[in-house]
């Protein structure tokens, strides 16, 4: 996954977190039913939304190992050998990130909502903003920095006019 991708997951992530907030902390006292789990469990992996935390086992692993090259960088067969076993013994751990996405989506959604937002991502409109997603928030970030950029460069000439007729030469 490169950067632009993460950075897109990300958004979206952020976008759903959001929501989420917005129910406020109330919705976390109450458990969701195993039907809404299950509900729920369907919405995560139609949205894909667990993409982003796939490099995490594997980049605490690389952390890990790199604080001991550092110490001892003789150490980085072994090292090497230890991670590869560790990616694999701690893969099944994946699963708690979904299951706690999906907790989280169980607790802020009713089931009939977790069933609507369910069949909206299932529907052609649905698949195609998953689709399509990536690529608009590509442009938007493209256009931001852009537009960030420009306005940069006119808050520079602004500060910089405004300080000369201060008296101040630049």
């Amino acid at each position: 996954m490169n950067v632009i991708q993460a950075t897109q997951r990300a958004a979206r992530l952020a976008a759903i977190a959001v929501a989420l907030v917005a129910f406020g902390p109330a919705a976390y006292s109450q458990q969701p039913s195993a039907a809404s789990l299950a509900s729920a469990k369907e919405l995560v992996v139609a949205t894909d939304a667990t993409a982003l935390f796939k490099p995490l086992i594997a980049g605490v692993i690389e952390q890990a190992k790199l604080v001991f090259l550092q110490q001892n960088p003789g150490l980085a067969k072994e090292l090497n050998d230890i991670a590869a076993k560790l990616r694999s013994d701690l893969a099944p751990r994946f699963s708690e990130l979904s299951d706690e996405l999906a907790k989280l989506y169980a607790t802020n959604f009713t089931e009939p909502e977790i069933k609507t937002i369910l069949a909206f991502y299932k529907s052609a409109v649905g698949k195609k903003l998953l689709d399509q997603q990536p690529k608009v928030a590509e442009a938007s970030m493209k256009f931001a920095q852009d537009w960030a950029n420009k306005l940069s460069d006119e808050v520079i000439n602004k500060m910089r006019d405004e300080l000369k007729k201060r008296g101040h030469s630049l």
